[in-house]
């Protein structure tokens, strides 16, 4: 195995991976290359990389812990501590203290713990001896910290710590968290509600009404698209899938009428009664899609009064102390995006040409910086204003959950987790070692995508994770659980690997991720937050994945499209597995009146997506075929329509066929069966067409019906019922 090899292989690049073909595609040289550059170790040439090499593996040995060990709850603490040799009769002092508990602690003479590896690096000798026997044998799950120094020939030696996380085997489940042990929900894109008193979007507010509404109806969640923030600055980038940071949210989803210092601002509230105002209002409302910028303009400069009302406010008010709370809560990180937004507004507004915080002048790249300090110091109420911003958002979302429960939600709310970040977000730019800078996360060619697919996101780097004993993992798991009964993974398999693309142009490979560390933290904040998870396993999925989620209590992810057996036929509901959600489509396929339509075949052809007319012909055919073997499937179970005679597929769409795939879903053994709201108001056409941009109204489209008429639908009552009849609360 060549340097080059050896030096892929201990940063977790995977020499190979076989395509959704069974085509093997090895990783090429160039591709190593490219992607050790990426993780910020130089492999331009074979000394750099032999160079490399040396380095990472002098990692292990040259400091006496591991930054980070994950176990098992009653598994014991498996600690190797490296050592140079020829320590025997020096002293090991350590101390461990639990999280939340007192400090332990004892010593022991090196020659006492056992050794179990040796090695040789730069003529310097190293060995590395057990510590389980001197820890406590069981811990309970959490975070604990282990210190540990050498005393020899009474002076003071190395020293190090570790972060011990202890972990249940499972995530909390559907069964703990409802009586029945099974759930169903309604699926929405928050920004596509339309009220009559929305601000050109669905924001929290309409939320609110819209979980109240959901559980009148009988549901027990509403999922929700991720709320993600984005750029303040930049209202144009609205994709929920390409944040700036996942641990914060989204503030135009902030409802200027509800936030409480609205009530006494009579110069706000006569600024928005101005016929101006007004007007501009309507216009926004009124608009077919959402336009972002027109939202923006008429939020942001509302919030920043209702800002400067709250900085009036004494500092004994209850208010205050709520934000004083959340801001202790949030930490640093809450700081630092904070100052990134203030940034980023600042020159992309000087400059547009500036929106990437690495075209920024070099010094406020750094977020530890003097410049990044005195710009913090002297915007310090712009600053502010975006932490403000946070915390009001966060108290809007809560108030939609409370909301919801009290109305019937049995769980509450499902929250969306992307897959990763906007290389030039706030994330990327507070913790530059946490985010990798060179490669983007995509994925392989497949059915959909012959030529694979670059997200242009910025993936997590495997080394800074362990290196920062997981904490931002941590962190994100927090923050998207907060006022959420379930969390949803996207493209779960990242737990174990990504694809990732190198930015000079090479092929694309997987890098692998600490899959069952990672898997264990899911599990320990699930049960922290009572928070049920599911993993969108969607895709090319690695041979023993699912069964892995399976274990740790991980729901699996079944879209009825995609459900089918050997010979392309749709799976009886029985072959659902119970561990998993259910859902008939989501934002990236088409809804079912679309799909029956072919509606989503027509935007193909009208942007030209199709290589040829043989493609695009086939793929009517097939759909013509899938309506054929849908209409089977529902007459094995005795749910076809009477008004559907045979099982012709040619035969016209009808709210009762909606119905009758819905009555499908909830026959499945799934503890969750969701809704998406596009199916149950009948429309035809889907928030996303994945390989477009601005060709396709991306996450723009405002539902057919308004908030205040939902609950009266009779198409949305009518496609809800089985659900509702089937599937308890």
């Amino acid at each position: 195995m060549s340097d080059l090899d050896r030096l892929a292989d201990l940063l977790g690049l995977e020499p190979l991976y076989h395509d959704i073909w069974g085509n093997r595609r090895e990783t090429s040289a160039a591709t190593k290359r490219a992607l050790v550059a990426a993780m910020g170790l130089a492999a331009a040439t074979d000394e750099e990389v032999a160079a490399s090499l040396r380095t990472v593996e002098r990692r292990s040995w040259s400091r006496l812990l591991p930054p980070v060990l994950v176990t098992g709850e009653g598994q014991g603490i498996g600690l190797g501590i490296a050592l140079p040799a020829g320590l025997d009769d020096a002293t090991l002092v350590w101390e461990l203290t639990p999280e939340g508990g007192v400090a332990q602690g004892g010593s022991v003479t090196v020659r006492d713990l056992p050794v179990e590896e040796r090695a040789t690096l730069d003529g310097t000798a190293y060995e590395r001896r057990a510590l389980g026997g001197l820890l406590p044998v069981s811990l309970p799950i959490g975070y604990h910290r282990l210190v540990v120094h050498v005393e020899a020939h009474g002076g003071a030696g190395p020293s190090g710590a570790t972060t011990l996380i202890v972990a249940p085997d499972r995530c909390v489940t559907v069964e703990e968290m409802v009586p029945a042990g099974r759930c169903w929900g309604i699926g929405l894109q928050v920004y596509a509600l339309r009220s009559g008193r929305d601000w050109g979007m669905g924001d929290f507010g309409d939320l609110s009404g819209f979980a109240e509404v959901a559980g009148r109806l009988g549901a027990g969640l509403v999922g929700l698209n991720p709320l993600h923030a984005l750029f303040p600055a930049d209202p144009n980038h609205i994709g929920p899938y390409s944040p700036s940071s996942r641990q914060f949210l989204n503030i135009l989803y902030i409802d200027p009428s509800s936030v409480p210092e609205l009530a006494d601002a009579d110069d706000l509230r006569a600024r928005i009664a101005a016929p101006a105002f007004q007007s501009s209002l309507a216009a926004a409302r009124q608009a077919e899609l959402v336009d972002y910028p027109a939202v923006a303009a008429l939020k942001l400069p509302v919030l920043e009064g209702l800002h400067a009302r709250f900085r009036s406010l004494p500092d004994s008010h209850p208010r205050k102390a709520a934000y004083a709370r959340f801001r202790q809560e949030m930490g640093a990180a809450l700081d630092r995006h904070a100052l990134f937004d203030a940034l980023h507004e600042h020159f992309f507004r000087k400059d547009p040409s500036l929106w990437m915080w690495r075209s920024w002048p070099a010094a406020f790249q750094d977020p530890g910086s003097a410049e990044v300090a005195a710009f913090a110091a002297d915007h310090a109420d712009r600053v502010d204003f975006f932490a403000w911003a946070q915390f009001e958002a966060d108290c809007q979302l809560g108030e939609a959950a409370a909301r919801g429960r009290s109305a019937g939600l049995a769980m509450g709310f499902y929250r969306d987790l992307a897959v990763a970040a906007h290389p030039g977000g706030g994330s990327a730019w507070a913790d530059p070692s946490m985010l990798v800078q060179g490669a983007n996360v995509g994925a392989p060619p497949d059915q959909f995508n012959l030529k694979g697919q670059n997200w242009g996101l910025a993936p997590l780097s495997p080394l800074g994770l362990r290196e920062a004993a997981y904490r931002p993992f941590v962190e994100l798991l927090r923050a998207n659980m907060r006022h959420a009964a379930a969390l949803r993974i996207d493209h779960v398999m990242a737990l174990q690997h990504l694809f990732w693309i190198p930015e000079d142009g090479s092929d694309g490979a997987y890098v692998a991720y600490p899959f069952h560390d990672l898997l264990r933290i899911v599990a320990l904040e699930s049960r922290r937050n009572r928070c049920v998870v599911i993993g969108e396993d969607l895709g090319t999925v690695p041979e023993g994945f699912r069964p892995a989620l399976e274990q740790a209590g991980i729901l699996s992810y079944r879209v009825l499209y995609f459900e089918r057996t050997v010979d392309g036929g749709f799976k009886s509901p029985g072959e659902y597995p119970a561990g998993s959600m259910a859902t008939v489509s989501t934002h990236d396929l088409a809804p079912f009146k679309g799909f029956w339509t072919g509606r989503d075949l027509d935007w193909r052809q009208r942007l030209s997506l199709y290589p040829d007319d043989a493609s695009r012909d086939k793929d009517r055919w097939d759909r013509g075929v899938d309506r054929w073997r849908l209409l089977q499937a529902l007459s094995r179970e005795g749910l076809r329509p009477d008004s559907y005679p045979t099982d012709d597929g040619d035969q016209p769409f009808r709210v009762e066929l909606s119905a009758a795939v819905h009555a499908y879903l909830a026959h499945t053994p799934s503890r969750i069966v969701m809704v998406q709201i596009e199916d149950a108001l009948a429309d035809d056409e889907q928030p996303n067409l994945p390989g477009t941009v601005d060709q396709h109204p991306n996450w723009r489209r405002r539902l057919p019906r308004m908030l205040e008429e939902l609950e009266a639908d009779d198409d949305l009552r009518r496609i809800i019922a089985p659900m509702a009849g089937a599937v308890p609360r």
